[in-house]
Parts: structure tokens; C-alpha cells; sequence
């Protein structure tokens, strides 16, 4: 672990040295979040919501000066909050003006961000050293930019910003504290190892530690962490639509997006055992536990001719779709592979590695061990990764121009921290609503109850497991787990990883897996953090890595990562934190995007956080989060929502004064105008004149904001566009 650590802190050391140097400002403000994230709580909700507000101030601290995208934020509504703008002059170098207002308005947020991490001296010093190598000064705090100052247009945009987090839903002002929901069981002291046999099975149960570490690393200031973000479906999103909408209540209104319907609950059926879908999902768990012991010497190709390639069409739906989808005893999925990369024409060629040592550094690897910028984050520095890659083409969508690194970046970020932040407020809805079990609580439920597969043998429980013979059995007489006076005999014992109570040294013990007591299951985590603070159902991992792949796709207009390959090289012994390992050298590989969002829903269930049931929901709601966040995101790129192939030369058309405040004058040197119309920013048409023959309309009731004017010839054909906006009063 203080290898990796140390090698860790070198790249990042070498790292930042490239992006100050080569990179675009976005690029390196990204970075410096990135950073922060990693040093702060590991709460997926809130820096998915950082990325996206940090992603949207960039985008319109670059969508100001440009001739054709719109600001999103700056002069218009986002939720019931309004962000009045009198624009500023064009500048004669837009480039500057632009990285002066990004870095004044990234700065000023971040700062208010993080300043409660549980690092933020040594965050916020180095955000200011970074700030001021810039040249700009920290003490510059105006935030009017009626003179034309882009350092105050910087700062007004972070001011207006934090106003707006202070009342989108987040419950910011309260440190994101829950307001409503409580949880339905008493905590899990997990050292104790007590019964648990008398919660509620198919709810959340806090966990209970002598010393909580999140998986950032942090020390938590609670011992029995809250569920984290239950409430979050209220946040204002970016593209979720209202029509997706249901306001639920489950104790308090839970506002859910794309309701995905209720989990698997446990049955009261006698002696069905694995046939019951609940004890199926749980037992699968345990059985994908099994296959982490790098002694068991058992080999898998890990190449993409062999994994991934799963569409939407092979999800499953059914518990027997289910059970056809997951290989219970031998783990991973029914992906059948790539056999060409499509960008070399060469057979890829295979990758043959330890089970064990692959399940376990997936388990580590997507969870993003010690150092973590959450699964938001995470998708993030693979986004970095792509636009770094010398095959890739910043040609932004189905388009053929290569785009400047300031706008491919600005583009790209705004549209993966949407999909981040509607991934969040949309999974973490449903978390808050269903409020399901873990497989820690499931598991060690129903090893106290017993089994439930043979009424005629011991510890017989309609809710206990199933038994299946060399994963889960009955401890009999002369068994190693017995008991000094054979007070275990009868009790259900698991084949699965020993857990953290054989591990002294992580840098040198490995725990194994061995037959343990079902009560003492635990996932292949750390002791000081075992399972996130929140329930099972969905999967956030799941619905942020497909909604990522997704996002991918699409502004790369690729499946596939540049080269026809992803790749990340392991070290032996170097890269596993909570044990020794991995026993070998080896390289993890993904075709598509897509193949890299399946394999992180797979590592979930071998480290033991979540069960298949949370998995599939979640890649289906991310695959149309993604694809939602691309298009919204578009109509603000183009600045238009329709096509503008027609359009004729501006010089035949001056509408002016643009920015106006009452009256806008139109005048035409095309003899077919026939209509006009205009536009707000969502696309709501809201003035449509026929037979026009004005040279002046009056707009006082008009709000303040951006628009779009068109205007149409005789024929129907658009032969006009351009955004306009409406300035307020002095």
C-alpha cells in the first residue's frame, strides 16, 4: 500500500507538471477538482453535483464570446433560479478574456466548496497557488463587471452559482445533512458479530464501526454513518424530464426519475431455496466471493475477444434471464467478446490472467480504492485519458471540424457532468425511495435464520440461505468451525474471503478464502468501510458508468476507445490495498466504453456491494441518461434547435440592437420573408408573426434572458436564425 501510495503521488506530481503546461485552462481547473474530490468525504452525490456546476460555469465562461453556442447558466432560469446578465463587451483577445472568467468563477466555487473537506488547508493553498501562477489576484473580490472586467464577470458567476446551490434541492446549508428519512433498522456492530436475524430483510441497515474511513480515506466524524443523499431526487438536473417524473412517498415525498420498479423481496415459500430470486441474488454474491483466493490458481482471458460486447438487447428482465445473464459459479457475464479490432483489423489477441487477481483488482480499480474521486470523478480522468490519446479526434459528435482544446473540453465536460449529475439525482432517488438491503445485512440475515432449502435437516427458516453443496453447507460434527463445545454445529457455514480478521499487515498477509461462519460474511472491502452509506438498490456505479460509456460514444462517435483499446497496467503487490496482491504483472483491457461500464457493474458483485438485482435497472436508466444529456446538451452548442442549412447570408438579414431591451428592428434585403418566430432558451416558441412586413417589434414583457429569432420564406424553408438577447434595464 506505501508503494502505491508513493507511486501515486510521483505520477500526479508528473501529471500536473504536463497539464499546466499542455493543456487547455478547463483542462487544468478539472484537474485541480479532481484533486480536491479525492481529498475530500467519498460522497458520489455531492461531487457529481461539483463536476457539473464547475463543467457549467466553464461552458458559458466560453459560450459568452462565441458566435453560436448559448450560455446555460448566465442570463437565463435553471429551476426557479434566474441569473440576470447585461453582457459584456466582445473582447479583441477572446482566449484570455474567456481563461480570466473561467478561472475567477472556478476558483471563487471551489473555494466555497471545499471549504469544510476534511483537507481544505492544504486544498484551498493549493488552488491559490495555482490561481495566482495564473497571474490573477485572490484578494480581487468585485463582482461588478459593468466596466467590462472579466475578473468580476468571474466572480459574479461563482457568486450567482453558490446562490443557486444554496437552494436547488441539495440542502447545501445544512452540510447535505438528510432532512425526512430515518432507516428501518438498527445499525450492524459489525465487530461483534451478533444475530442479525431480527431486522427488516429488504431494508437498508446502517453499519455500525469503532472508526469509519470512507473511501477517500478520510476518518468519518460519525462511527454509524447516515444514508447518504436519500432526499437527492430533488436537486434541479440538467436533462431529466418532468414526464419522468413521480413524487413518491415512502415516509416523506421521494421525487423519482425513470422509476425502475421495486427490487426482489425475500419469500415466505417453504424449501425453495435458490429458487427464491431474493436468496438467488444474495447466494450469488457469496459464490462470486469464493473466487478470490489467488491460490486456487484458476486462469480466465480477460482480453476484449472473450468479455464485453452486451447491448441493451441482452439485459435481462426475468429471474431466468437473470440467471442466464451472470455465471453464478464461475463469475462475470454472458458478453460475448469483439473478435476484430475494428481500427487495426487484427484479431485481439488474448490476455490470460488469475481469476483471483482480476476479480479482486476490478473490486478495487472501479471502487477507486484510497485515493478516489468517486465513480463521477472517475469517469472523468477516463474522459482526460481519451482526449489525451494521440489517435483521438476532438471532432466533437457526428461533426467533422477538429474543435480548439478550450471548447472540446468545455463541451465534452458539460455533457459527462450532466449525465454525472442527473446519473446522481435520478439512482439516489430511487436509494432514497426503495431503501434497499445490502448484501452485508442479506447475507449475515439470513445465515442467522439458517437454511432454507431442506425442512428435515437442522436450522431450517423459510428466510435462511439455500444450501448448495462446496459455497454454502451445515456445520456438522468434527467441522473446523464446530466450536470448542460444538455450540456452531448446525449453523450455516460459506466458502467466501475470509474477510479483514485475517489480515494484520495488508502489505504482506493475504486473507483467502476459506469456509467461514455465514454470520461473519463480509465483503471484500476494508473493515473501516465494508459498504457505502447508502442502500443497494440501484447500483450507482452501474448508472453512472453506463450513462458515462454513453456520453463517450457519442461525442466521440465511437463505440470504441481510440486504437480499438483501453488499457491499465497493474503491478504485482503494488496496487491492492486491504491485502497483498495481485500476485502477478497484468494489463486490464476494454474494447468500448460500454465493455469498461459492464466491467465496473460486474466488480460491484465481486467485491460484495451489490447483488445483480441493483445492477441491470441501473445500466438501463445510465444508457438513456447519457444519450439525454448528449442531445440537451447540443441544442445549446448549436444555438439553435433547428437546422440551419438554409439559412441565407447574415448581410441579407440585420436585426439589431442585439443585445436590446423593448424594441428589436429587423431589416430585410430578402424579398421572401414571410414569417418570423422566436424562441426561448428550452425551444418554447413564444412569438409567431405571419405575413410580416414590420421593420420594428416591441418585446416589453419579455423577460430578460437569450433567444432565438427565425424567420421563414414564403416556401416554408428557414432562411434566418440568430440569438438574440434581451438585456435588462440600468
Amino acid at each position: 500500500m506505501i508503494k502505491r501510495f508513493l507511486l501515486f503521488i510521483f505520477i500526479c506530481f508528473l501529471f500536473s507538471k504536463t497539464i499546466n503546461s499542455q493543456h487547455s485552462i478547463a483542462r487544468q481547473w478539472n484537474e485541480h477538482l479532481l484533486e480536491a474530490i479525492r481529498k475530500d468525504f467519498a460522497r458520489p452525490t455531492v461531487h457529481a453535483r461539483n463536476l457539473f456546476h464547475s463543467s457549467l460555469l466553464m461552458y458559458d465562461a466560453w459560450a459568452i464570446f462565441d458566435e453560436t453556442a448559448q450560455p446555460i447558466f448566465l442570463g437565463n432560469t435553471l429551476g426557479n433560479f434566474t441569473t440576470n446578465y447585461s453582457p459584456i463587451s466582445i473582447p479583441t483577445n477572446k482566449e484570455e478574456a474567456t481563461k480570466e472568467i473561467l478561472s475567477y468563477a472556478i476558483f471563487r466555487l471551489l473555494n466555497h466548496r471545499f471549504k469544510n473537506s476534511p483537507n481544505a488547508t492544504a486544498t484551498i493553498e493549493k488552488l491559490e497557488t495555482f490561481f495566482s501562477s495564473l497571474g490573477y489576484d485572490k484578494d480581487f473580490t468585485s463582482l461588478d463587471y459593468s466596466s467590462d472586467s472579466y475578473a468580476a464577470l468571474g466572480n459574479y458567476m461563482a457568486n450567482k452559482m453558490i446562490e443557486f446551490g444554496l437552494q436547488d434541492g441539495a440542502n447545501e446549508s445544512n452540510q447535505y445533512n438528510n432532512k425526512y428519512y430515518h432507516p428501518a433498522n438498527d445499525p450492524l456492530i459489525l465487530d461483534l458479530y451478533e444475530d442479525n436475524g431480527n431486522i427488516d430483510p429488504n431494508k437498508w441497515q446502517p453499519l455500525a464501526f469503532d472508526v469509519f474511513i470512507d473511501q477517500s480515506g478520510n476518518p468519518f466524524p460519525s462511527d454509524t454513518p447516515d444514508f447518504l443523499s436519500p432526499e437527492w431526487g430533488e436537486v434541479i438536473p440538467f436533462a431529466l424530464e418532468e414526464n419522468d417524473l413521480e413524487i413518491l412517498n415512502n415516509g416523506f415525498d421521494s421525487y423519482v426519475y425513470n422509476n425502475p420498479g421495486a427490487p426482489v423481496y425475500i419469500e415466505e415459500s417453504n424449501e425453495n431455496g435458490i429458487e427464491d430470486p431474493y436468496k438467488w441474488n444474495f447466494a450469488l454474491v457469496i459464490s462470486w466471493s469464493a473466487q478470490l483466493d489467488p491460490t486456487d490458481n484458476i486462469s480466465i482471458n480477460i482480453s476484449p475477444n472473450s468479455i464485453g460486447n452486451t447491448d441493451l438487447n441482452d439485459f435481462p428482465s426475468t429471474f431466468k434471464e437473470y440467471q442466464d445473464f451472470y455465471n453464478f459459479t464461475d463469475g462475470g457475464d454472458s458478453g460475448k467478446g469483439h473478435t476484430i479490432n475494428p481500427i487495426t483489423s487484427n484479431p485481439y489477441e488474448d490476455n490470460i490472467v488469475k481469476r483471483a487477481d482480476y476479480s479482486r483488482v476490478l473490486a478495487e480499480f472501479w471502487a477507486d480504492g484510497p485515493n478516489s474521486e468517486t465513480p463521477p470523478g472517475h469517469w472523468f480522468t477516463i474522459l482526460n485519458y481519451v482526449s489525451d490519446h494521440p489517435l483521438s479526434n476532438k471532432t466533437f459528435g457526428t461533426a467533422s471540424t477538429e474543435l480548439t482544446a478550450l471548447e472540446w473540453d468545455v463541451k465534452s465536460y458539460l455533457v459527462l457532468a450532466g449525465a454525472m449529475h442527473d446519473a446522481a439525482i435520478n439512482t439516489w432517488g430511487i436509494k432514497g425511495y426503495y431503501d434497499y438491503i445490502r448484501p452485508i445485512s442479506a447475507i449475515r440475515y439470513m445465515a442467522s435464520k439458517g437454511q432454507s432449502t431442506d425442512a428435515n435437516l437442522p436450522s431450517y427458516n423459510v428466510h435462511g440461505l439455500p444450501l448448495i453443496d462446496n459455497l454454502i453447507e451445515i456445520i456438522e460434527n468434527g467441522d473446523a468451525l464446530a466450536g470448542n463445545d460444538n455450540e456452531f454445529v448446525g449453523k450455516i457455514k460459506v466458502k467466501s474471503w475470509k474477510g479483514p480478521d485475517y489480515i494484520n499487515n495488508p502489505d504482506t498477509d493475504l486473507a483467502g478464502v476459506d469456509w467461514i461462519l455465514g454470520t461473519h460474511w463480509w465483503p471484500y472491502q476494508r473493515p473501516s468501510f465494508v459498504t457505502p452509506p447508502f442502500a443497494g438498490y440501484l447500483s450507482g456505479h452501474s448508472t453512472f458508468s453506463r450513462a458515462a460509456s454513453e456520453v463517450l460514444t457519442l461525442i466521440t462517435n465511437d463505440a470504441f476507445f481510440p486504437g480499438g483499446i483501453g488499457t491499465f497496467d497493474v503491478k504485482k503487490n503494488e496496487f491492492l490495498v486491504f491485502e497483498e496482491g495481485p500476485t502477478e504483472d497484468f494489463t486490464l483491457q476494454w474494447a468500448t466504453y460500454r465493455d469498461a461500464s459492464d466491467q465496473t457493474s460486474l466488480s460491484r458483485i465481486w467485491g460484495g456491494i451489490h447483488p445483480p438485482i441493483d445492477d441491470i435497472k441501473g445500466r438501463i436508466i445510465g444508457d438513456k441518461l447519457g444519450k439525454q444529456a448528449f442531445s440537451h446538451a447540443l441544442n445549446y452548442f448549436k444555438g439553435t434547435l433547428s437546422n440551419q442549412s438554409n439559412s441565407i447570408k447574415s448581410e441579407m438579414v440585420n436585426i439589431y440592437p442585439n443585445p436590446f431591451k423593448e424594441k428589436l428592428n429587423i431589416d430585410s434585403n430578402h424579398n421572401d420573408v414571410f414569417k418570423i418566430e422566436l424562441f426561448d432558451i428550452l425551444g418554447k416558441k413564444i412569438y409567431s408573426k405571419k405575413e410580416f412586413n414590420k421593420q420594428s417589434i416591441e418585446f416589453s414583457n419579455l423577460k430578460p434572458g437569450i433567444y432565438f429569432v427565425k424567420i421563414y420564406s414564403v416556401d416554408g424553408n428557414l432562411i434566418f436564425s440568430k440569438k438574440i438577447i434581451k438585456a435588462y434595464h440600468n
